[in-house]
């Protein structure tokens, strides 16, 4: 093997297998962060498909600048959860939500380490009842942050 094939073939093995590449032990990083997203998401389904709105908002980050793009712009927590109560007032006017073609791309920072992520999907609300918010169908995008608590969503952009 010529010096220059050589490090070629180095240099490949580097990216892939050095800071920030994706070598087994990333791999499997990667794939339990792209797991627990998921499992958050279900964890909102359930709580929805419930009438727990209260539940379903613990896929958020309880902060401030946790933001809700759809019609208008919400910002905080706080102001989120209340326009959801508002909206979808009664477990008639929730109905049951499915989530479908999520797509978790990790977004792995300088160092390799991942801390944030996009996620995007398809929502569908099979309902008997409307209040304020009559769409049934529609795709999203989310921001989400590797937190002490968890993955949560600081980013939300439903249309």
């Amino acid at each position: 093997m010529t010096a220059r094939r050589f490090l070629i073939a180095l240099a490949m093995l580097l990216m892939m297998f050095g800071p920030g590449g994706v070598g087994p032990g990333r791999a499997a990083t990667i794939g339990s962060d792209a797991a627990a997203i998921r499992q958050v998401m279900e964890q909102q389904q359930a709580a929805w498909n419930r009438g727990d709105v209260a539940g379903y908002m613990r896929g958020y980050k309880e902060a401030p600048d946790t933001t809700f793009v759809g019609s208008s712009v919400r910002k905080g927590y706080r102001t989120i959860l209340d326009s959801y109560r508002k909206h979808y007032a009664s477990p008639q006017q929730m109905g049951q939500l499915t989530f479908s073609a999520l797509d978790v791309r990790l977004l792995p920072g300088k160092g390799g380490e991942v801390r944030y992520a996009a996620v995007t999907g398809r929502f569908h609300l099979d309902r008997t009842a409307h209040g304020e918010t009559s769409k049934d169908d529609g795709v999203f995008s989310l921001l989400w942050e590797k937190t002490a608590d968890g993955w949560k969503i600081i980013l939300d952009h439903t249309s």
